[in-house]
C-alpha cells in the first residue's frame, strides 16, 4: 500500500481562485480515482474564519495554521492578496517552519513571492506570474527567475507560473510521485490535455 500524503493548500484574503482550486482539483481527483487514496487534501489559513478570495468568493478553510495536520505537501497560491501577506510575519514564519518539514513545497503564481520573502528561493531557479518577475527578482536577488516555463522543479521546491499553471504543476507532481498511470487516470477524469515535456524545467 502506498503512503498517503497530506496536501495542505494555503488560503488568504484575495487569493486567486484557480491558484488554489486548480491544485485542489488535481490532488483530490487523484485521491478519489487512484487506489489506496494517495492524498488527503485540505485547506489551511492563518485562522478558521472564512477567507474572501478574488471575486468575493467566500471559502471556509478546513484548518488554521495552529491546528492543521502536518502537511507532506504544502501549496502556496498567489493572487493580489499575496502582496499583503508579505507583511504577515506570522504566516511567513509558519511557511519557513513548514519548509523544513514537508516533502514538497509548491507555489502557484505570486505564491513564489511568499517563498522568496521566507528566504526559501535563494540560489534556486524559479518562476511566477508574468507580471511579477521583477518583484520576484527583488525579493530573491540570488535566485534565477525563468520566464518561459510553466513550472520549475528544484527537487523539494517547485514553483509555477500564473494561475492555470498550478494545474500543470500539480499534475507533474502526481506523475512524479505516483507515475504515469496515476496522472493518466487524473487527466482523463478531468478531461484535461496535459504533457510534461514542453512545460517543465528541472533545475
Amino acid at each position: 500500500m502506498s503512503q498517503q500524503r497530506n496536501v495542505a493548500i494555503l488560503l488568504y484574503d484575495d487569493v486567486e481562485v484557480l491558484d488554489f482550486a486548480g491544485p485542489f482539483e488535481v490532488f483530490n481527483v487523484t485521491a478519489e480515482m487512484v487506489d489506496n487514496t494517495p492524498f488527503a487534501v485540505y485547506t489551511v489559513a492563518v485562522d478558521s474564519m472564512p477567507v474572501m478570495a478574488r471575486g468575493k468568493l467566500s471559502v471556509n478553510p478546513t484548518y488554521s495554521i495552529d491546528d492543521c495536520p502536518a502537511p507532506d505537501i504544502l501549496i502556496i497560491p498567489g493572487g493580489w492578496g499575496s502582496r499583503a501577506q508579505l507583511k504577515n510575519d506570522m504566516l511567513v514564519e509558519w511557511i519557513q517552519t513548514q519548509a523544513e518539514q514537508v516533502e514538497l513545497l509548491l507555489s502557484v503564481c505570486t505564491g513564489s513571492l511568499l517563498l522568496a520573502k521566507a528566504g526559501l528561493l535563494e540560489g534556486l531557479t524559479c518562476t511566477t506570474h508574468g507580471t511579477a518577475f521583477d518583484a520576484l527578482r527583488q525579493l530573491a536577488p540570488n535566485a534565477t527567475v525563468v520566464e518561459d516555463k510553466r513550472y520549475i522543479d528544484n527537487g523539494k521546491i517547485i514553483t509555477s507560473g500564473g494561475i492555470s499553471a498550478g494545474i500543470d504543476m500539480s499534475l507533474y507532481v502526481v506523475q512524479k510521485l505516483l507515475g504515469d498511470d496515476a496522472v493518466k487516470i487524473t487527466t482523463t477524469e478531468m478531461e484535461y490535455p496535459w504533457t510534461a515535456d514542453d512545460k517543465q524545467w528541472n533545475a
